[in-house]
């Protein structure tokens, strides 16, 4: 890439960076500090999105360890994921990007049509034992940049004994029809139906993606008589008491306390509260969320991609990327997907999971019917469409438009 075209690049994507996170709030456990990139050619920098992992901690050890095998030394630096995007732009234009960076999946898209990273031709890294629908996250104009180290996505946690209480056999959920008809028996039992969080941020778009793509609309297609169909279900939903107005309000967090109180039938969640489900003592199961007329609807994929930036010095590349590939090995996958509540992107790292805690099987299904957010070559046109969509959820279910026109406002505002 021409570098005058890369600079320009990296200023408007700096730009358009820091005025989305000026006014956030991180939620993380605060960052290690910055770093730059050490004058010494035996010492690597690795930038990762996991603060709450301080240093001795088996991730610390394992990027060590990493260095060891390679032959150089690491120098790690933990950002708050909502810094982390902005921190990466900001040292690329200065020429001072780490040699190896760990991000989040939607965001790699950003990061590679600005110009920062290499892709998997440039660097040589082998991505062939990922599973396709995992590695789309981190395509873009049908280049590859980076591996997922793991992946999280969302299925339906239920509480066996609200649903036994009301003669409901989970088997028989396996549409939007045996869903709806369960919710109809568990409020008829005096019991509460699903929980879930359509706030009006990504988290919102997140929760709702599996619906969308279970009802066979697409993201470039919002106001489809699918899309419509879709919202239109999480609405009649709450007009018939089958889920909660707190809904609109709801975090992913919040709507979890909503389920982990016993009181509901179902929850649309992810990996990360199979602790917590422990912790409550609940009777639960998980199934994968069901699409329109059966089977597993896609869900949107979590988690991070392991990527090589772009370097002045291409001969860092080899170490980079025997860095990464340490990393993404299949014992260390393994150790890192269990310690980080993820799904590992391989068919063969997922089996030894499954092994280990037969209650992964479900999420593992899940994992494999889900698709990233960024995918279909949408890259950074997914963020305005992701907006557009929460917003329409937020008016549809608040009653201020109908599903139907919801949908149509925001194809046109993405227009």
């Amino acid at each position: 890439m021409n570098s005058s075209s890369r600079r320009r690049r990296l200023t408007a994507a700096v730009l358009t960076v820091v005025a989305v996170t000026a006014g956030a709030t991180a939620c993380g456990s605060g960052k290690s500090g910055s770093s730059t990139k050490a004058a010494d050619d035996a010492t690597y920098t690795i930038w990762d999105p996991y603060p709450q992992f301080a240093k001795g901690s088996a991730w610390a050890k394992l990027l060590e360890g990493c260095g060891t095998e390679a032959g150089v030394k690491v120098k790690r630096t933990a950002f708050d994921t909502s810094d982390l995007t902005s921190k990466t732009l900001l040292a690329a234009q200065q020429g001072n990007s780490p040699d190896v960076l760990i991000v989040d999946n939607p965001v790699v898209s950003t990061l590679a049509e600005a110009g920062v990273l290499t892709t998997t031709g440039d660097n040589k890294l082998d991505t062939s034992g990922v599973d396709p629908n995992l590695l789309g996250a981190g395509q873009s104009g049908g280049k590859t940049y980076g591996t997922p180290i793991g992946a999280n996505t969302l299925a339906l946690y239920y509480n066996n004994k609200v649903l036994k209480e009301a003669g409901v056999d989970i088997s028989s959920v396996r549409d939007w029809t045996s869903l709806t008809a369960a919710l109809a028996k568990v409020k008829e039992a005096g019991k509460k139906g699903i929980t879930f969080s359509a706030i009006g941020t990504e988290e919102g778009s997140f929760q709702f993606l599996p619906w969308l793509w279970g009802s066979g609309a697409k993201l470039t297609e919002l106001d489809s008589a699918q899309g419509v169909s879709a919202l239109s279900l999480w609405k009649d939903w709450l007009g018939k008491g089958y889920a909660p107005n707190s809904v609109l309000n709801n975090t992913q967090t919040t709507s979890w306390q909503e389920f982990a109180s016993g009181d509901y039938a179902f929850a649309e969640n992810g990996t990360w509260q199979l602790a917590g489900a422990d912790k409550a003592g609940l009777d639960y199961g998980v199934i994968p969320v069901p699409a329109a007329a059966g089977g597993n609807a896609a869900a949107p994929t979590g988690g991070e991609f392991v990527t090589i930036p772009v370097q002045d010095d291409t001969g860092r590349y080899t170490t980079a990327q025997k860095l990464v590939s340490c990393l993404t090995s299949t014992q260390n996958l393994y150790d890192t997907d269990t310690t980080l509540s993820y799904v590992a992107p391989t068919g063969e790292v997922q089996d030894k999971q499954v092994a280990a805690n037969a209650k992964l099987k479900p999420w593992v299904d899940a994992v494999k019917a889900a698709k990233g957010r960024t995918s279909d070559d949408l890259g950074t046109k997914y963020p305005k469409i992701s907006e557009q969509m929460w917003k329409a959820v937020q008016s549809a279910l608040s009653g201020a438009k109908s599903p139907k026109d919801a949908l149509t406002s925001a194809q046109s505002a993405v227009k």
